[in-house]
């Protein structure tokens, strides 16, 4: 796993290695083993390099062909890099090393953009023309990795990290009121292209984008998922697509487990990450190494789930390594979390996943999760009541909307307000899109594409990559996507259960506790219900002069937070103050 960034620029002037340096920097802890920059008339590239695919020195980035006149700079894994590596030396390629890196930049010059059909992975990379004239980006299909840009009339840049796009007077630190009203409806959601910031966008997942050395661009996007199904898949029996279930999954775990070093699990205790172990242990038999973390109980609400993964650790027989967090251990790295954002992100799992790959990354550098499950299967308590409705939209926006619309004129001051319910419109337009026919494809399909990418995948990424760790997501490899997308709703939601087939398929290895005991969330309850010194961190940041100056919220509503923060819980069960107070840390961590 790597961290990237570029400069290409169309006003004759020479690129700012300023940037790179910054970008470099500021990307550090996304590639701790090596870096290097490239710099060549109009056009500027830096690398960070975490060493996992491959340790030797000719996997070293940015990586140029002058042979074929092209350059890369690459974060991410392929893997299956070797088949495609195989088939590009039938057509008679030459290469100088043994890493994906190399063979995406001759995937590339070989097929063009159709390279991207060929491979299974996460990706963001970029690769240009040596002479200057062109600059290719290219996102993977579930966006598990990020790529931000800024344009102008002078330059293109981009970076891994956000906040390396902002240090520089030429990028304005201006906000965006409608993302701004994403952020406090749509559960912190800002939807690809947009940022919270007017000037920076992030490339959606599944896009291409290209740029011209006269600032022209082109974008595009080269994979979608469908919803839609034949009359043999509403026919197939429930034993025939368990098999199929079975064998896609074995299959991607098995790719995930391709690296030069060694690949744990991280194991919460629910069933996805239990089954991620299962499957790998019918893969690779013994010598599996699983990592649990819990925090401090409040109230009466438990702050862990240890009961449930030492029983899987037990029974698979894992190398298994647990932590339990206090709660001032917690207070004192929640700034570090907040930093290592690279956009705010609310939810109370980020502090955690921090904090276990700060740990995880001391025993190994590589890590499989079972991010995106409950996404695919509808694992949420949202989906069930989608199978019945007529309106499929206000059936979701009760579940998982923050704020009403109403709630939201009176959250901010009225130089933010937006006229208009922006993203109420927009999820409503989603929705309306073709390809999901169900109501719960189309949650389904919004939710995989869209909130998935933009919560717990980017939550995952940030904070591990914070420490140097590279975690994988079998449930994401896009084979699995598109086999469940073609599963009708019975498959996944039977008497309200939701990820039934999954649940059936782990029955052959997961201990029953596991599978049937109420769903758990990452628990942190200090950060749910805020008390004591995090609720005095969050009132003191929202005192700050500069929040003052941002002028964001309306003071009543704050005051009215302030009373009773324990009173005022979103549907999706965090602290409406929490997300005001989060923003205003993430934009001081920042320095804006």
């Amino acid at each position: 796993m790597c961290g990237i960034a570029g400069e290409f620029r169309f006003d004759q002037q020479s690129p700012d290695l300023s940037f790179a340096d910054i970008a470099n920097r500021m990307q550090a802890t996304r590639g701790p083993d090596a870096s290097g920059i490239f710099a060549q008339n109009n056009q500027l590239f830096a690398h960070r390099r975490l060493k996992i695919m491959d340790l030797s020195h000719e996997a070293q980035q940015p990586m140029v062909d002058m042979t074929l006149g092209l350059g890369i700079v690459f974060n991410g894994a392929i893997y299956n890099y070797r088949e495609i590596r195989k088939r590009l030396i039938d057509q008679g390629y030459h290469f100088f090393s043994d890493v994906d890196t190399e063979v995406v930049l001759k995937a590339y010059h070989a097929w063009g953009k159709k390279c991207l059909d060929r491979f299974n992975g996460m990706f963001a990379f970029a690769i240009w023309r040596v002479d200057g004239s062109q600059l290719f980006l290219a996102r993977d299909r579930l966006g598990i990795k990020p790529c931000y840009y800024v344009k102008n009339q002078q330059f293109f840049r981009f970076a891994s990290f956000l906040p390396a796009l902002l240090h520089s007077s030429q990028v304005s630190h201006e906000l965006d009121p409608v993302a701004l009203q994403f952020y406090l409806n749509f559960h912190a959601v800002v939807p690809a292209p947009s940022t919270l910031f007017k000037d920076i966008r992030k490339l959606p997942p599944g896009h291409w984008l290209e740029v011209n050395d006269d600032g022209s661009v082109q974008q595009a996007c080269w994979w979608q998922v469908n919803y839609e199904r034949s009359a043999d898949h509403e026919t197939q029996s429930v034993d025939d697509w368990q098999m199929m279930l079975q064998e896609t999954l074995l299959q991607s775990v098995r790719r995930r487990n391709v690296a030069a070093v060694d690949v744990g699990i991280l194991l919460s205790g629910g069933v996805d990450s239990s089954l991620l172990v299962a499957l790998l242990a019918e893969i690779k038999g013994s010598g599996i190494q699983t990592f649990s973390i819990g925090f401090d109980t409040v109230g009466h609400e438990a702050g862990d789930e240890f009961q449930y993964s030492d029983m899987v650790a037990k029974q698979f027989g894992t190398t298994h390594h647990r932590w339990r967090v206090t709660e001032q251990e917690l207070l004192n790295t929640l700034p570090q979390a907040i930093k290592a954002m690279s956009e705010p992100m609310v939810s109370h799992d980020c502090i955690g996943f921090y904090l276990l790959a700060q740990e995880v990354v001391k025993h190994c550098h590589a890590v499989q999760s079972g991010q995106g499950a409950d996404e695919i299967f509808a694992g949420y308590h949202w989906y069930p009541p989608l199978l019945d409705t007529k309106d499929a939209y206000n059936c979701y926006r009760q579940a998982f909307f923050d704020r009403s619309f109403k709630e939201y004129e009176e959250t901010v001051n009225s130089s933010w307000f937006v006229a208009n319910d922006e993203a109420g419109d927009w999820v409503k337009a989603h929705f309306a899109q073709p390809g999901a026919p169900h109501p719960l494809d189309k949650a389904l399909r919004l939710d995989t594409t869209v909130m998935l990418v933009e919560d717990p995948v980017k939550r995952v990424d940030n904070m591990t990559m914070a420490h140097g760790l590279e975690a994988r997501v079998p449930f994401l490899d896009h084979e699995v996507v598109e086999l469940v997308a073609k599963m009708p709703p019975a498959m996944k939601i039977q008497q309200g259960d939701g990820k039934w087939l999954l649940k059936r398929l782990a029955r052959q290895w997961v201990p029953a506790e596991v599978i049937d005991r109420p769903k758990g969330y990452f628990p942190v309850p200090a950060l749910k219900y805020l008390k004591g010194t995090v609720l005095n961190q969050i009132t003191e940041a929202l005192h700050q002069p500069q929040a003052k100056q941002r002028g964001l919220f309306n003071s009543a509503y704050l005051n009215r937070l302030y009373r009773n923060p324990e009173a005022h819980i979103t549907p999706l069960r965090g602290s409406k103050l929490w997300q005001l107070g989060l923003l205003e840390l993430w934009f001081q961590a920042q320095g804006i």
